[in-house]
């Protein structure tokens, strides 16, 4: 009788240990995984490029949630990026719209800057050159390009300059702009959209 009441216990001892692991386990969140046609991207706080292939909206095909802000967590390959810009882009486009911020004032201003050229900020010794433009920014792999010449996620390649000193290179990201943003004291700057010839 004893050992028919122990086997009891035993039996339902790990009924409930085999069910309190499984809760556990259902509660664990998804690992953001790659993006598709992008094994590798980059971590947060990498300046210059978002993750992989970010046209679409967190939680939408190719756009695992998962870092800050819905963005995922993904790493960068290392080694020189290169840039490829395709036929089906070049030429097509002849500036970008900027919006900058002064803080103090707290008041914005559009700017249009054709490609190749620079920007002096009124009221700063800051001056902005844009390089590149890209409709629908990708990165595979080392190669930064754009997937078409639709603006589904528009980014722009930008230096800008504080008294001749270089103080930010990297992208901005219309669709994205707080990813690896341009920081600054005094004024913030992000990408609006690019123009057309």
């Amino acid at each position: 009788m004893k050992k028919r009441i122990l086997a009891v216990v035993c039996s339902l001892s790990l009924l409930i240990a085999a069910g309190a692991c499984k809760k556990k386990e259902e509660a664990k969140p998804p690992i953001p995984g790659g993006m598709p046609g992008q094994g590798q991207g980059m971590p947060p706080g990498q300046p210059g490029m978002p993750p992989g292939q970010p046209g679409m909206p967190p939680g939408q095909p190719g756009m695992p949630p998962g870092g800050p802000q819905g963005q995922p967590n993904i790493v960068v390959p290392k080694g020189e990026k290169k840039l490829v810009v395709p036929d089906s882009v070049k030429g097509k486009w002849k500036a970008v719209v900027l919006v900058v911020t002064d803080k103090k004032t707290n008041k914005q201003q559009e700017f249009t800057v054709n490609l190749n050229s620079d920007l002096k900020i009124p009221n700063s010794n800051l001056k902005v050159s844009v390089t590149e433009y890209l409709p629908d920014f990708r990165m595979e792999g080392l190669t930064l390009t754009s997937g078409s010449n639709d603006p589904n996620n528009p980014a722009a390649g930008v230096k800008v300059f504080e008294g001749g000193k270089e103080i930010f290179k990297g992208w901005l990201y219309a669709k994205f702009p707080t990813m690896h943003p341009f920081e600054h004291p005094g004024f913030g700057i992000v990408l609006k959209d690019g123009v057309k010839k």
